[in-house]
């Protein structure tokens, strides 16, 4: 059975292809277009999954929209009507795209799926988020709580998920969100909304909470149990293209920063303070779904689980067992969670939970990849000197150009799921060089200086170099460095590293590159960044991934069994 999932609209557009309920094709439309975070309806994204799949739009059986269209454009139009007439200038760009596109989802799926001639459904956005939180936990038993910006209604929701039925009975809603309230300091310290947010997270690591009382006692009231009332007297989300207004910046004593202006210590101290509270909410919601669902296993789920920093203080303060966050947590990730919504709890159909081995390899390496004869055929037809090596001579070449200096892209297998490189689509860097970080940042990726690089380590090696006794395969925990002296190029200025654990079992040529090197150099650590530059999405195609040896310093780039060298 065929179960295909979308999203699109507001950002991060992407589609999914479901077999019996397993992920077999999910890509992200901003891969085709090249348009980073693209949110438009994803015609590419679904025709290479059909193409992967070797099917036709009649082969599928049913389809999932990760939301409820109607739901969300009643959310609007009540908004309006409450803050007018100040919202005229949106109310006149937003309400046209819904009256001739968004409105009209279904017809758009049929129109793109000719001789489609099954059924469409829209579980809701949050629903979306919980299924993909859970169906790719290895939980059987779970209580979900779900974080983002808004979906239809709803803020944050909360619920417990059991074999394949989801029930979320608790929610916040619009305006009152904890994710527009981070989103709206991400705007205010020069950052673009839906964009810039884990750029606000590591610029926090620069500075002190110094704002945290002025922001409980002026800008949201938090209850006990975590919900959340924002002062909207500082806030024009609801009416304005811009997300605060002059009595924000009145209450900072700054205007909003401009984007790419120099970041000064009141920008870093706004944003350390807004990170704690963010941080501080999300523990008391967590507390009081434990307390109110009693179970030991956490599913989180909603975009605000992209923050890192605050996933590690769940895991470490809060009162649950086990944490499991989806690879892709936020709307990108819910073209799957709706397909999985659909097949599971539609459809009723049985769930085979996967043991965290088989989860995280099914879960992560999903889409678009090129063959050896593919890469050859590539660098013929373009005069690309290169060399060729077999298995085990590339992993000792290729660590030990590392251990010397050299900055690699590593390009291998099927393009990964999710806003991160987890060492498919990769840069690769020695973490022992206090000055990678800095050569990375200006040479390589051309953005801003404090923004750290991820360290990817060998999976039975973590609790040794950081503060952790389980696994982070999706880069989405960021916890203190045990060794800061040893890996200098990924400890941030906090002393902490967003780690990804690889395991030989989810990523055998990955783990073994890493192995070899670790063989060289005694530390079983490599940095790892996503192979693009800023304002590019990660590069997927040959030409893609080759270009980034032209326009960076770059010193290599392996692509299959292949070395190029910077001419």
């Amino acid at each position: 059975m065929y179960t295909l999932g979308i999203s699109c609209y507001y950002h991060d557009s992407a589609a999914s292809l479901l077999i019996d309920g397993k992920v077999l094709a999910a890509v992200e439309e901003e891969r085709f277009s090249r348009k980073k975070f693209d949110d438009s309806f994803p015609k590419m994204a679904i025709d290479w999954c059909l193409k992967e799949a070797g099917i036709s739009p009649e082969n599928i059986d049913s389809v999932a929209f990760y939301d409820k269209p109607v739901l969300k454009f009643e959310r609007l139009l009540d908004n309006y009507i409450a803050v007018a007439p100040r919202g005229l200038y949106s109310f006149l760009n937003v309400i046209p795209m819904w009256l001739h596109k968004r409105l009209w989802v279904k017809d758009e799926i049929s129109k793109h799926l000719k001789c489609f001639n099954g059924k469409i459904i829209f579980p809701e956005h949050h629903v979306s988020h919980a299924a993909h939180a859970f169906f790719t936990s290895p939980f059987d038993e779970a209580a979900i709580l779900t974080v983002d910006g808004v979906g239809e209604w709803t803020t944050a929701s909360f619920g417990t998920a059991y074999d394949t039925t989801i029930k979320l009975t608790n929610d916040i809603r619009w305006p009152h969100s904890l994710g527009l309230f981070y989103s709206a300091f991400t705007y205010f310290l020069g950052f673009k909304v839906n964009e810039g947010e884990y750029k606000l997270m590591g610029m926090s690591a620069y500075g002190k909470p110094k704002y945290y009382d002025l922001i409980m006692e002026n800008l949201v009231d938090v209850k006990n149990d975590g919900s959340v009332h924002l002062n909207m007297k500082y806030f024009s989300f609801t009416y304005d293209k811009v997300m605060t207004n002059q009595n924000f910046s009145d209450l900072f004593g700054v205007p909003p920063r401009k984007e790419d202006s120099n970041a000064e210590q009141i920008h870093y101290d706004i944003a350390a303070s807004a990170q704690l509270v963010l941080e501080d909410i999300l523990l008391k919601m967590v507390n009081h779904v434990h307390k109110k669902t009693g179970m030991k296993n956490l599913c989180l789920g909603g975009g605000v689980a992209l923050n890192g920093v605050a996933n590690y203080r769940i895991l470490k303060d809060g009162p649950f067992e086990n944490l499991h966050i989806p690879p892709s947590p936020g709307d990108g990730g819910s073209a799957i969670g709706c397909a999985q919504y659909l097949y599971y709890c539609h459809k009723k159909n049985k769930r085979k939970i996967e043991h965290n081995v088989e989860s995280v390899k099914n879960n992560i390496f999903v889409g678009p990849s090129y063959s050896n004869d593919e890469i050859k055929s590539f660098l013929d037809k373009n005069k690309i000197h290169y060399e060729f090596l077999e298995k085990n001579s590339l992993l000792e070449t290729t660590a030990k150009l590392i251990s010397d200096g050299n900055v690699v892209g590593w390009y291998q297998g099927k393009m990964e799921w999710g806003p991160r490189a987890l060492g498919n689509r990769s840069i690769l860097a020695d973490p022992r060089n206090a000055k990678m970080k800095d050569i990375l940042n200006e040479k390589i990726k051309h953005r801003e200086s404090f923004r750290p690089f991820a360290p990817c380590i060998l999976e039975e090696y973590a609790s040794e170099y950081f503060d952790i006794d389980t696994t982070s395969p999706y880069m989405l925990l960021v916890a203190p460095v045990k060794k800061p002296e040893k890996i200098p190029a990924v400890t941030h200025v906090d002393g902490t590293g967003r780690l990804q654990t690889v395991s030989k079992d989810t990523n055998p040529l990955f783990y073994d590159l890493i192995n070899e090197f670790y063989k060289i150099t005694g530390v079983p650590v490599l940095v790892n960044t996503s192979m693009n530059v800023r304002g590019e999405p990660i590069v997927n195609t040959l030409e893609q991934a080759y270009s980034m040896i032209i326009k960076t310093d770059m010193d290599y780039i392996v692509m299959g069994n292949y070395i190029v060298k910077k001419q």
